[in-house]
């Protein structure tokens, strides 16, 4: 489930171009800083409301609303019908396809989103490839930077595969689903149309079309004291 089409629908993204003769899809994040700039035409032709801070190395398309309080610092494409909310950041290289949402207090970071991609609230994704119609809840975290030295593992089952990159967040396939309050760890792939319920902190490649909970119990017992007694 490595590859660019075990997870991602090509036909959903114009930059396709990206993922050519790519064995591993996270090799493609080394690929977005110089795509970009191959690519790089700065123009706004969506609508940008208020006070919104745009780089000059930024494409908006038709039909995007940026809203006020957002900095877009670029590079950056951004393409048609999207949503760049109050207060949302977006820093160097990232790519974001047609119809997605980009939220408030959230932060991309060399990232690209196929069509439909959803980063709707307080979210960080940096180092990491969202698929079409892919989305976060509120407060998900794609973690990009081991704690130890050393690039990011792959964990596949029994087998750790080095990504090669220092700096990886996660790969989340068309259709996934990640649940508040969710961390996703350095190197984490999520397959296409799988769900991650609220609270997980997950590491590794979970197949396509699974679930991932906790099995932690909530015990609930008396109180001893009652305020005020």
């Amino acid at each position: 489930m490595f590859k660019p089409t075990d997870l991602f629908d090509l036909s959903q993204t114009q930059h396709a171009a990206i993922f050519e003769d790519v064995d591993f899809s996270w090799q493609a994040l080394q690929r977005i800083k110089d795509y970009i700039a191959a690519h790089m035409k700065p123009v706004i032709l969506g609508r940008v409301e208020g006070e919104a801070f745009i780089g000059k190395d930024v494409m908006i398309g038709e039909g995007t609303v940026i809203e006020p309080g957002a900095m877009i610092k670029g590079p950056a494409i951004i393409g048609k019908s999207c949503q760049i909310r109050h207060n949302a950041y977006l820093r160097e290289n990232v790519i974001v396809g047609d119809d997605c949402v980009i939220g408030n207090s959230s932060e991309l970071k060399n990232a690209l989103l196929l069509n439909g991609g959803q980063v709707p609230h307080f979210n960080y994704v940096g180092d990491s490839i969202l698929g079409y119609k892919a989305h976060l809840g509120a407060g998900v975290i794609l973690s990009n930077l081991r704690s130890l030295p050393g690039n990011v593992q792959v964990q596949a089952g029994s087998e750790r595969i080095d990504s090669g990159l220092r700096k990886f967040g996660a790969l989340v396939g068309d259709r996934a689903d990640v649940g508040c309050n969710c961390v996703l760890n350095p190197g984490s792939i999520i397959g296409r149309g799988s769900i991650i319920y609220p609270g997980v902190n997950w590491r590794g490649c979970l197949p396509p079309s699974s679930v991932a909970k906790n099995r932690a119990e909530i015990a609930v017992v008396e109180r001893q004291s009652t305020p005020g007694q």
